[in-house]
Formats: C-alpha cells, sequence, structure tokens
C-alpha cells in the first residue's frame, strides 16, 4: 500500500480539502448566549420519571430502574463538597441561578453527541484542553483570544494529519470547581480550608478568602456567559479564518528549536491551501473556511450549581445541563452509588468519565452501564490518566474489557494528571512524561485494535513556565518566571502545539495502519 507521500498530490488534496472544510462545521452555531433560534426554549425544571427511557437494548446489562429528577443526587452520598456556612444563603443562590438563561442549548448538545458518535466510530477526532481552572482574575479578552488562537492551531494541525474533523471542546466557560486531596491545606503551622476553584472560595491563603461563598456561583455564571459570547464572535467574525490559522502556525513553525521536525507538514499544508486558492475556494467565498465553532465542557463537581442550571428541553422532554455542552466526572467522585454518577445518569449531555489506575474492570462495565444503559453512540468518553509509568498496565485490561461487553465508547487519552510531579516549590509535569504517555495510548490502542479517539489537556494560550521540558527546554530553575496557574501546571502555547504537531504523527501513523488493513482485507 503506497504511503500518502508516494500519493499523487490531487488525491493528497482532496482529503484535506475535506478535512479542512470539515472542520469548521463542527460545533457552536452562531447565536448569541441567550438565544436559540434552531428550537423551542427550555422550560425550567421539573421532576419527572425518565424509566421509560431507560429500557437496554442488550440482555443482561443493567437498567436505570429507579426515577431521576436534577435533584436526586441529594439524596446519595457525596465527596468534593465545600462546607457553606449559610445554607439559606446558598439556597437563595441556586433559586436564583434557576431562573436564569442557559449557556447552552439542547441542540447544540446533541450536535455535540452526534460528532463524539463520529469519533467513536473512527470517523473523527477528539481535541479536548483548557486551563486548569479557570480564575475570575485573569477573565480578560486578551486570555480568552490567545487560548483560543492556539486551540485552533492545534486542530488544523491534527485535522489535516488525520484527515478526519476535529472535534474541539474547550475546558472554558464553567471550568471553576476543583477537586481536592484534602479538605485542609497548612502553611507554616496555619491551616485553612482548601483552595477548590474560584467558584467556592478564593486562592488567597487567609480565613476569609478560604470561607466558601455561594455568590461565587453567580460570578461564574456571568463569566461563563461572557466567554461564550466573546468565542463565538472570535468564531464567527473571520478571527478564526484557515488563512489566519495558517500563518499562525508557520510563525510557530519559524520560531521553535526543533522546526525541522514541523517543516515538512507544514509545507504539506501550505501546499494544499495554495491548491484550494488556485481552484477558487478561499474564506472570501467559503464560509466554512472564515468560521468555526467550539463546544464547552467542565468537571460537574458542584452539583448545586448544576442541578440551578439543568432544563427539561420541549422539543424532547429530556433533560439537559445547560452549563456547558459536555461535563465529566473526576477520578475522585466517580463512586457508583454516589451524587456525581446520580446526577450525570439523568441528564442528556456527552458525559466524560475519568479512569485512573484505581479503575477495576467491572466497576467499568457498572459505571458503563450506568451512565449509558441504552449505548448510545456518542454519550460517553472514556478519558485515561493514568501516568507514562502506569498506562501499559492498566489501559489494556480495561479496553479489552469494554471490547468484551461491546460496549460503544470514545476513548481519549489525559496525559496531564497522572504525570505531575514535585520540582522545588513547584507542581509542575515533565513534558517528556506527558508526551510518552500519548505515545503509550496509541501504541496499546494500535495493540488492541481499537481506536486512539481524542487528548485531553490542560494548557493555556500564554507563555507560562509550568510544565518542564519542550523544545525551549523548560527546567527547573525556569518554573518561578512565570508560573501563573492557580492549580495545576499547564502547557504553554508553544508546548501545547508542539504536542499537536506529535499526535498528527500519530494519527498520521495510524491512518496508514488502518489502510493497509484494509487493503489486506
Amino acid at each position: 500500500m503506497e504511503s500518502e507521500a508516494d500519493r499523487p498530490f490531487e488525491t493528497i488534496a482532496a482529503v484535506k480539502i475535506r478535512g479542512l472544510a470539515d472542520e469548521a462545521a463542527l460545533a457552536i452555531p452562531p447565536h448569541s448566549a441567550f438565544a436559540d433560534p434552531s428550537h423551542a426554549p427550555l422550560r425550567p425544571r421539573i421532576a419527572v420519571d425518565n424509566t421509560h427511557k431507560t429500557d437496554s437494548k442488550k440482555e443482561g446489562r443493567h437498567v436505570n430502574a429507579e426515577p431521576w429528577s436534577p435533584s436526586s443526587w441529594r439524596e446519595k452520598p457525596i465527596k468534593q463538597v465545600p462546607a457553606y456556612p449559610d445554607a439559606s444563603v446558598l439556597k437563595e443562590v441556586e433559586e436564583r441561578l434557576s431562573s436564569f438563561p442557559p449557556l447552552v442549548f439542547a441542540g447544540e448538545v446533541r450536535s455535540l453527541r452526534e460528532k463524539l458518535a463520529d469519533v467513536a466510530a473512527g470517523r473523527a477526532f477528539l481535541l479536548q484542553g483548557g486551563d486548569c481552572a479557570e480564575s475570575f482574575a485573569e477573565h480578560g479578552a486578551d486570555n480568552i483570544r490567545d487560548f483560543f488562537r492556539a486551540f485552533l492551531q492545534m486542530s488544523v494541525v491534527l485535522t489535516f494529519a488525520g484527515g478526519k474533523p476535529v472535534v474541539k471542546v474547550g475546558r472554558i466557560a464553567g471550568q471553576f470547581a476543583k477537586p481536592r486531596s484534602s479538605d485542609m491545606e497548612s502553611k507554616d503551622g496555619v491551616e485553612l480550608p482548601s483552595y477548590r476553584g474560584d467558584i467556592i472560595n478564593g486562592i488567597d491563603f487567609d480565613e476569609a478568602s478560604r470561607i466558601p461563598d455561594p455568590m461565587r456561583q453567580e460570578m461564574a455564571y456571568r463569566q461563563a456567559a461572557a466567554t461564550l459570547n466573546l468565542l463565538r464572535a472570535f468564531a464567527q467574525g473571520g478571527y478564526a479564518s484557515l488563512e489566519n490559522v495558517h500563518k499562525w502556525m508557520l510563525g510557530f513553525v519559524s520560531d521553535s528549536p526543533q522546526r525541522n521536525r514541523y517543516e515538512a507538514l507544514a509545507a504539506r499544508i501550505s501546499e494544499t491551501m495554495d491548491f484550494m486558492s488556485a481552484i477558487g475556494i478561499n474564506s472570501d467565498n467559503y464560509r466554512r473556511l472564515r468560521e468555526t465553532d467550539m463546544y464547552t465542557s467542565h468537571e460537574a463537581l458542584l452539583l448545586g450549581y448544576e442541578e440551578a442550571l439543568t432544563r427539561i428541553d420541549s422539543t424532547s422532554n429530556d433533560y439537559y445541563a445547560t452549563s456547558g455542552h459536555m461535563i465529566w466526572i473526576g477520578d475522585r467522585t466517580r463512586q457508583y452509588d454516589h451524587a456525581h454518577i446520580e446526577f450525570c445518569r439523568g441528564v442528556k449531555n456527552p458525559i466524560g468519565l475519568k479512569c485512573g489506575p484505581s479503575m477495576d474492570e467491572d466497576d467499568l462495565i457498572r459505571l458503563i452501564d450506568r451512565l449509558n444503559p441504552e449505548d448510545e453512540p456518542g454519550r460517553l468518553t472514556l478519558i485515561g490518566r493514568f501516568g507514562s509509568d502506569k498506562v501499559g498496565e492498566h489501559l489494556p485490561r480495561l479496553i479489552r474489557r469494554v471490547e468484551q461487553e461491546g460496549r460503544t465508547v470514545v476513548w481519549s487519552c489525559d496525559p496531564m494528571h497522572g504525570n505531575t510531579i514535585s520540582a522545588g516549590s513547584y507542581k509542575t509535569r515533565p513534558f517528556e512524561r506527558i508526551t510518552r504517555e500519548v505515545q503509550s495510548f496509541f501504541d496499546i490502542h494500535r495493540a488492541e485494535g481499537t481506536y486512539p479517539g481524542g487528548v485531553h489537556v490542560e494548557m493555556t494560550g500564554k507563555d507560562v513556565t509550568e510544565c518542564m521540558g519542550g523544545a525551549r527546554a523548560i527546567g527547573e530553575a525556569d518554573l518561578g518566571s512565570r508560573y501563573h496557574t492557580h492549580c495545576d501546571p499547564r502547557l504553554n502555547a508553544e508546548q501545547a502545539l508542539e504536542l499537536a504537531f506529535m499526535v498528527a504523527e500519530l494519527l498520521r501513523k495510524n491512518q496508514e495502519q488502518q489502510q493497509k488493513t484494509a487493503a489486506a482485507g
């Protein structure tokens, strides 16, 4: 089977044109943040019994037989919950939030689920990434623009290399709450409640900042709404045109110490775009080349906030969490009979489930059947976060069990959370470990005959120094110069794009292997 490099240019260009054109049609329609003309409005939340909708299509599968409502999680055990000092104030805030307009809409969520179904079938690739924890202090247009710009560059590189649409899902416009390993934090003999994200308390190490404040939920809502509006403006106003993204990418290549690694792919993208222009396909006459869209996601940790923003769609009578298009369950809150699983099983959003080394195969199948009893493609994404030294031991056993049981999932790799170390007084993540886990993720799926569907990274568009390594060889001594994260270390814009080029090479190899397998079959 001939490789891509040996194929006629027109054939390559046809594939790339299709992929690059599809790139712009993947996500948020150009609605305002508070209007959805595509379908009837979402009605306020009410309790209903959705039992009739949860019959399993496969014999022997667990069926969610018990009734569900947006508040049924309150009857379950819960972890990672803040201790608010005044329950009445908390209730008032949640009641106000329940009357606020939705941040996202049912039609958008259904569109994402369809795109993730394509990922599950191997027809697309998931790029999910963004801030570790969004902060109120850093909510500025420049920060959002820089993240958006870096994310688009990553997406175009992956689209071209894989010859498939890339589903873009940002950790943005809602990623405010963070789980903590301990309820309390100590410094210099002083013990205070741990920082749990700006939606809950403040990062300053003083008693007043660390008291959970319900009013922060309204601040988070308004920041999320403003962020969504700005993202839509960037996406639909010409800033995201393919020509712009390609120029940004070429600037990265020319400035990178490892530009020789990237020049070949960059040159092929340039050739394809020149060909497209020569035959009259450009952003002036083809809207999809000057517009793009992106979905939002966050960890559904603060369930009172999530319940308050849950609505029932009048066109389908289904519940949706309108705080974001996709929500996920963390490795610390995925207990089968606990509150976070209970809440997420009832909303129709795509759900992510973080899977760490402690995940048992039987427990995973029970969770899959709890969250996706009808085995709907695009409903569930399994996000592995094992660590570069543990992924080889744990990911294969989970893949084999899921395949054995015939469940439909998206497999994604989070190479960040299992690779955190201490360097002096800083938490950091060595870039070499991050790339090694991604490499192992692709190798394992190739060996198992399954599809490596996506990557999930913590990143920023800023030139921070939080993760060691990369082309600039950030060392331990460099960490303090621009260490700005409110929580965990993030890839900077250059490291994120460097990772994208590496994933692009892996996607291309995966595509060539698929072509060889198809030819042999």
